[in-house]
């Protein structure tokens, strides 16, 4: 699986679709690679079915403001670059409306796939 990117721009973004008990979304990611976890928007987790209040399971999230705490949520099913997985275990944080985007797609999507991205070509491959 082959993906472009516009490598010549700060993030690369990701199309992805989120499913969850009540619909599935469109997000808009990041693909973060100093991320070990994916994590998405509360609200837009909150909007397709999930609790993400305090009754919800918990997990420390360190961002480059320190360690927060955020809701641990098996969505049923993630959809990004050509790959689905699901259930899959997602951290859910709210973002501020600057960031413009819907979460940041980590490094537990990649898991025993290989990731090559290619800023030369703006390529991304996946096997």
């Amino acid at each position: 699986m082959s993906v472009a990117f516009d490598a010549k721009k700060g993030l690369i973004l990701v199309r992805a679709e989120v499913s969850g008990p009540l619909q599935s979304a469109v997000l808009r990611l990041a693909l973060d690679t100093g991320a070990t976890r994916t994590v998405l928007g509360a609200s837009a987790v909150t909007t397709i079915g999930y609790d993400c209040g305090p009754t919800a399971k918990q997990a420390n999230l360190t961002t480059g403001s320190g360690v927060v705490t955020a809701a641990v949520v098996e969505v049923a099913r993630l959809q990004a670059m050509g790959l689905e997985v699901g259930p899959v275990q997602v951290l859910a944080h709210p973002f501020p409306p600057t960031a413009k985007i819907d979460g940041v797609l980590g490094l537990d999507f990649f898991r025993d796939r290989v990731l090559r991205i290619d800023f030369q070509t703006g390529q991304i491959d996946i096997t």
